[in-house]
């Protein structure tokens, strides 16, 4: 029985759980988007974020603990530079995990987990820096456009079809008219 026990095992000893984990870590830091199974996904996110939380403050102490699960100089030195000033105003949440088709060999559920921050596409910031959006009302929009539609609608009259010409062979009696 597993009653109270919260840690996902992975089928691995702790020592090797340990070493998986940590490298999985390093991966994520360093490429910023990794593919793994879900359930090692959701392992990670346990495991990453309260890393990344410490690299908000870059401190020799914080360091030295950031360095003792991952054990990786280059690693510690792209988690404290530009992670940690991208994640320095995020209270939290800074992964994302997105679930993927299954694995052919083997059927496993496979996930994508990336750093929310570094992701081009869903970041809102990234896009828009320097513009920020209005807020507009359904309703003065609606406006908006009937008023645009009615000099038009003015313009030709409503009794007149509109005159639409089909296009016709040469040498016809329609076009020789």
């Amino acid at each position: 029985m597993r009653h109270g026990d919260k840690i996902k095992n992975l089928g691995r000893t702790q020592s090797h759980r340990k070493a998986l984990m940590s490298n999985l870590a390093c991966q994520l830091i360093e490429h910023k988007r990794i593919v793994t199974t879900l359930t090692k996904a959701k392992s990670l996110r346990v495991y990453a974020e309260p890393l990344i939380t410490r690299s908000k403050d870059d401190s020799m102490h914080n360091r030295r603990v950031v360095f003792s699960y991952l054990q990786d100089k280059e690693a510690i030195k792209e988690l404290f530079g530009t992670i940690g000033d991208k994640v320095a105003n995020r209270p939290g949440g800074y992964t994302r995990i997105i679930k993927l088709p299954r694995r052919f060999g083997d059927a496993a559920d496979m996930a994508m987990i990336e750093l929310v921050d570094f992701n081009e596409i869903y970041n809102k910031e990234g896009k828009d820096a320097g513009a920020k959006k209005t807020r507009r009302s359904r309703r003065s929009g609606a406006a908006a456009t009937k008023k645009a539609a009615a000099p038009a609608a003015e313009a030709t009259p409503a009794t007149e079809a509109p005159v639409t010409e089909a296009p016709v062979a040469e040498g016809t009696e329609e076009n020789n008219a």
